[in-house]
């Protein structure tokens, strides 16, 4: 029971989407070392599914609002006890600094913490394909990151971004399982173009991935962001 005294609570900003949030809380339930309930981790999950369109704010700038909400969702958990705070939507990340600025405890920073997880993990990493929204695309948020740990950022062609917009809303947002020859049309294209690891930077392509069996090549950021959720909480992570 001493080691329980060193557990720290998690806060979740969720929502964007539902079926994500919930793949999240599922896998940190799963991945967590315990034998009863007591040995799980204590979890808040803001499940905040109308927050808008996280994309949309990023391409025409009109932001304000949707800044303002992720603050005051981390806020709320900060207020409720959290210790540390996770996001399960990858292109939320672009206004990271605004919502760790908006609180005193940690934002767990998935894009830095997966590109990281890349390079030290897969062997002889050079070139990251980044398979996510228009918008984290657009904001190089991954880009940024992949510069900054010495290995070349790799996005998708028009074409193939189409597909990988198209899986993200037509699909996995719609409640459908997702269209496989989408999903493997984007990998084959990074495989041709060199790529050592491939990440899949949006939340939705996790899910995706929990019906499909998806390459070794795939590294699923959500996976990065339930390990590191579970360590910082003060439990030990299983495969």
């Amino acid at each position: 029971m001493e080691e329980l005294k060193n557990r720290k609570m998690l806060g979740i900003i969720g929502g964007m989407g539902p079926e994500a949030s919930c793949y999240f809380y599922e896998n940190v339930i799963a991945h967590t070392k315990a034998e009863k309930d007591q040995e799980h981790i204590d979890m808040v999950l803001l499940s905040h599914a109308s927050m808008p369109d996280r994309t949309k704010a990023i391409r025409t700038g009109d932001d304000t609002h949707l800044i303002n909400l992720l603050c005051n969702d981390a806020r709320t958990l900060e207020t409720l006890g959290a210790s540390n705070i996770a996001i399960t939507c990858n292109t939320s990340h672009y206004f990271y600094k605004h919502i760790q600025n908006a609180v005193k405890i940690p934002v767990i920073n998935m894009i830095q913490e997966s590109v990281n997880y890349a390079v030290h993990k897969y062997d002889n990493v050079k070139r990251v394909g980044i398979m996510a929204t228009d918008g984290t695309i657009g904001s190089k948020i991954y880009h940024k990151a992949c510069r900054k740990a010495g290995v070349t950022p790799v996005q998708p062609s028009e074409e193939r971004q189409a597909d990988v917009m198209s899986l993200i809303y037509d699909d996995i947002k719609a409640g459908k399982s997702g269209d496989r020859a989408k999903f493997d049309r984007v990998v084959s294209e990074f495989m041709r173009k060199g790529c050592d690891v491939i990440i899949l930077a949006c939340t939705e392509l996790s899910v995706f991935k929990g019906k499909h069996e998806v390459a070794s090549i795939c590294l699923d950021a959500m996976d990065v962001l339930v390990e590191e959720s579970i360590r910082r909480s003060g439990a030990e992570y299983v495969e």
